[in-house]
């Protein structure tokens, strides 16, 4: 199975909605997904994910199902670190989760990080990796210790239409990427794809795989400017 997670394209998040650009990365993105032989469509509850599904869906006749537990993460990453003031975690300069040996926490004790440690993320990240391992059982693959039981074995490919900050936390479990280390390091695009193997090993049990991340070569195909979030031309 391939699992395919992607980013909302370029929102009103006062609204939840897409802006013009938003709307035509969706569009850019839903030929890709059509491309790609998608046959499973996913999304969080959210409008704009739900909007930058549609063109997929409009394009592969299938269904958009909506995931509650796919929706962002709001605020349980809200941090009052370093100055006192209520703030996403993605706000804080990423040298914050690096400096002072955190960079070496590991997997198990990447919450004890400052900035992290102050916020709820703890909370939220085990409740996305408790309803995704009910997501991928659904699809075949259960979680049984750090690996998966292979108990539907298929050739699926399935997508899942979500967020920056969400993705991120998901993947850090599904990849065991230590969660200051995934903050720090791995941002995440409008539109961007993630593509995650589950291979049907002979012996009945896997892995994920990443095979790309945040992947906007979509975009670059439509002739579509490669800003990151609106700032940084890639």
């Amino acid at each position: 199975m391939l699992l395919y997670i992607i980013r909302h394209g370029d929102p009103i998040y006062e609204t939840d909605t897409l802006t013009k650009r938003g709307k035509l990365q969706a569009e850019a993105v839903g030929k890709r997904i059509f491309h790609s032989k998608i046959n499973k469509i996913f999304s969080s509850p959210m409008g704009r994910a739900k909007e930058t599904a549609a063109p997929s869906c409009r394009l592969l006749n299938l269904e958009c199902n909506i995931e509650e537990w796919a929706h962002e993460i709001e605020d349980e990453r809200l941090t009052p670190f370093p100055d006192g003031e209520l703030k996403s975690i993605t706000k804080l300069q990423n040298t914050y989760f690096l400096e002072n040996n955190y960079a070496n926490l590991g997997y198990k004790k990447a919450f004890e990080c400052q900035g992290i440690n102050q916020s709820r993320m703890k909370e939220k990240v085990d409740f996305i990796e408790k309803e995704g391992n009910k997501f991928l059982e659904r699809l075949g693959y259960k979680k049984e210790g750090d690996i998966y039981r292979i108990i539907k074995p298929n050739d699926d490919k399935v997508a899942l239409f979500c967020h920056a900050a969400f993705s991120r936390a998901w993947i850090s479990r599904l990849l065991h990427i230590p969660l200051n280390i995934m903050w720090a390091s791995f941002n995440y695009t409008h539109t961007g794809v993630t593509i995650i193997e589950f291979k049907n090993n002979k012996n009945g049990i896997t892995a994920p795989t990443c095979l790309c991340y945040s992947d906007m070569s979509h975009l670059y195909e439509q002739k579509l400017d490669l800003k990151y979030d609106n700032e940084t031309e890639l």
